[in-house]
């Protein structure tokens, strides 16, 4: 079986994150992301869930993911997936949509999967000028005319690929975003948001994909990057984002990002190393 390979970096003049993994059997079970996932399959074959519907990822195919889309895949050809893709945050696309479209508004893709060659054609050279650490100009510019044609063909306001939600679903939303450190009772919960226990169960997974409790597992793993890239160790990171224990925390980490936390965040250590390098 091909040798599997985990390679990210993270591009501080693009500040985003690029992966290529190579080989690859490990599925990934259902959860989202708080950022936009951009990428293609280079070779294999995976059965991919998003938002209740299926599809079959092959060689060629771009993934669009925004943020909270909830999805899921596993390998179904047998063999391994090599896979190449960025991470955007928020915030880094909506400025890149101000840039192309002059408006300050976060896209929303409309479809999940696309076959589309002029975008795969911009998408893997410009991840292969990341994945070298190209500081030439020509990288930003595959960058804008990604991101143009994405939004000029599949995009469309972010607020139509949200799910209308229900005010006792955001409710707790809330309280598990404000409370992802704690222990968190699903029966008080359940009497904050004034639903049965069987109710908010069926209408949170309807309505965003995943149930109350992997939402809140997702809430704590994004949490828990953002404490990794800022240098916290891993085991203070997952105590303060509410995992039981170090075990808990990097066979979860693992299993959504792919990366166990320790070499996750070497790719931010490097990073600061190189600018430290640089400034003096």
């Amino acid at each position: 079986m091909k040798k599997e390979v985990r390679t990210v970096v993270y591009d501080e003049e693009l500040r985003m994150e690029a992966y290529h993994f190579e080989g690859i059997v490990q599925p990934f079970p259902n959860h989202f992301h708080e950022y936009y996932v951009i990428g293609f399959v280079e070779d294999g074959a995976r059965v991919l869930s998003c938002k209740n519907q299926e599809y079959t990822v092959t060689r060629g195919d771009v993934l669009l993911f925004n943020p909270g889309d909830s999805h899921a895949c596993v390998q179904s050809d047998g063999g391994t997936l090599d896979y190449r893709g960025f991470n955007l945050t928020r915030e880094v696309m909506l400025d890149l949509a101000e840039e192309v479209t002059g408006r300050r508004a976060p896209p929303g893709f409309s479809r999940n999967v696309i076959s589309d060659e002029e975008i795969t054609c911009c998408l893997r050279p410009l991840h292969k000028l990341v994945m070298k650490g190209s500081r030439e100009f020509g990288k930003e510019e595959n960058l804008l005319l990604l991101i143009s044609l994405l939004i000029q063909r599949y995009g469309q306001p972010f607020e139509h690929c949200v799910p209308e939600c229900r005010e006792e679903i955001e409710q707790a939303c809330c309280i598990m975003e404000g409370h992802y450190g704690e222990r968190i009772c699903l029966e008080q919960m359940c009497r904050c948001v004034g639903l049965s226990k069987s109710t908010l169960l069926r209408a949170f997974t309807k309505s965003k994909g995943v149930t109350p409790y992997s939402y809140l597992e997702n809430i704590r793993i994004g949490k828990a990057r953002e404490l990794l890239e800022q240098g916290v160790p891993p085991v203070e990171a997952a105590l303060q984002t509410g995992f039981s224990d170090q075990s808990h925390f990097t066979n979860y980490f693992n299993r959504f990002i792919g990366l166990t936390p320790g070499v996750y965040q070497e790719i931010f250590k490097n990073v600061e190393e190189k600018q430290n390098g640089l400034a003096k």
